[in-house]
């Protein structure tokens, strides 16, 4: 039996509230925990791998290891109130009293320093339960005031208190075309600046991009959040997979960051997934390694607003899930791909490709938008169109900021203006830096 290396995830604002709500159901129906915590002893997964994600109550019971927090309650309170209120223990569902306003400086500075000591202690509650502690993997979106300020501020702390774990951020990215707070450019690129040295590896996530997948592939007319989320948790699922399951081929957290970034500040990899194919069609998938393998390179299937092929590849991790039979048919895609010149890579990398195999399909949420598939594949790719999706955030803080547009809202809060120079400087370099091993 392999030895269990427990994750503790952390959810933080009300975009990663409801990306917990989309993550935990699709957990439990992998691993069949029932809403209320109980097992479905028929379908317990070999090895009991699925502890690196629950906690066993002495009821026997099966609890999310998570932290969902946010300085409002009126998400979290659905959480408490929904179907799945009795799966979560109550001390990891933190409220404040009133939200960051959007305001990176009233969740770093203001209210979150009064959410801050709560939140660590029930943290350390839960790493003094895990006999071997692996990772903390974030979830939150950059353009709001908690997912940006208060995770800041958690980040900080978690890199002092554990400075040798692990540390994953899923960030949820302003979307070029489609803003829904007129600040969000001040708040990411605060973010960005503030937790660069404290994250091992954040994968970027834009709703635009889910929307556009959301809208044409999968025939969803008007996406809410609950279908975008649902969306971003399958690519969550078969990243994590390695760690909740026996596999054949292996790529666990450590190996996944190890093989993807090259340089610590470039940290930032792209997700892309396939096949994405309508639930109402699943009846005439048919598709095969080669055919999922091209697709999650196509621009369509990945999770964010850029071109990859604008760019070169410094590194790219494929996770395959599902009857996947041998190695040759993976290594027969890539080979076809490497065949097409579509798949540019920096001249210093001379291999480029990484596998990860685990022949348990990926399980779909019944009644949801994505049909099941005997064969899947989340392709994680460092690549330096990434600096596009930089510059365009860039360009929209400045704007603001030459006017200092809404400034005096985070100056009230506390924060100085060298912060802000400080932010928009380490957005310059690390463009530069992009710019650097590109050529």
């Amino acid at each position: 039996m392999s030895t269990i290396r427990e994750v503790v995830t952390i959810f933080v604002g009300q975009a990663g509230t409801q990306i917990s709500n989309a993550c935990w159901e699709l957990f439990c129906l992998e691993h069949g925990i029932e809403p209320n915590g109980n097992v479905k002893k028929e379908n317990v997964s070999p090895g009991n791998l699925f502890r690196t994600f629950f906690s066993q109550s002495q009821k026997g019971l099966f609890t999310p290891r998570t932290v969902v927090v946010d300085l409002e309650p009126t998400v979290i309170d659905e959480i408490r109130t929904g179907a799945y209120k009795k799966l979560f223990h109550l001390d990891s569902l933190i409220t404040g009293n009133e939200d960051a306003a959007d305001n990176f400086a009233r969740g770093y500075y203001s209210l979150g320093q009064e959410a801050i000591d709560e939140t660590l202690d029930r943290i350390r509650k839960i790493c003094e339960n895990c006999s071997n502690l692996n990772a903390f993997i974030v979830f939150r979106s950059v353009g709001g005031g908690t997912g940006s300020g208060f995770t800041t501020l958690l980040l900080e702390q978690l890199s002092k208190d554990y400075a040798k774990k692990l540390k994953m951020d899923f960030a949820v990215y302003p979307a070029p075309n489609i803003s829904t707070v007129i600040v969000e450019p001040y708040n990411s690129v605060l973010a960005m600046h503030g937790t660069m040295d404290y994250v091992d590896c954040c994968f970027i996530v834009d709703n635009e991009a889910l929307y556009d997948i959301c809208a044409r592939k999968l025939e969803v007319d008007r996406p809410t959040y609950t279908n975008l989320n649902r969306l971003q948790a399958q690519i969550v699922s078969n990243i994590t997979a390695p760690t909740r399951f026996e596999s054949v081929l292996n790529l666990n957290l450590e190996e996944i960051r190890t093989n993807l970034i090259p340089f610590p500040r470039l940290h930032f990899p792209l997700m892309a997934y396939a096949p994405i194919i309508p639930s109402h069609k699943a009846a005439y998938a048919n598709t095969t390694v080669q055919q999922i393998t091209s697709e999650c390179f196509e621009p369509a299937n990945h999770m964010v607003r850029c071109d990859p092929r604008i760019g070169a590849y410094m590194s790219c991790c494929l996770l395959y899930r599902g009857n996947v039979e041998n190695r040759s048919e993976i290594n027969n895609a890539i080979g076809f791909l490497k065949g097409t010149k579509s798949i540019r890579f920096v001249n210093w990398t001379p291999t480029g490709f990484k596998i990860g195999l685990n022949c348990l399909p990926t399980v779909t949420v019944p009644g949801g938008d994505l049909a099941p598939s005997k064969q899947t594949v989340a392709n994680l790719s460092n690549n330096t169109a990434i600096r596009h999706a930089w510059t365009r955030l860039a360009s929209k803080f400045d704007l603001m900021y030459q006017k200092k547009a809404f400034f005096h809202h985070y100056l009230a809060e506390g924060i100085e203006e060298d912060v802000f120079t400080d932010a928009r400087a380490n957005i310059s370099a690390l463009l530069e830096d992009y710019i650097e091993v590109e050529t």
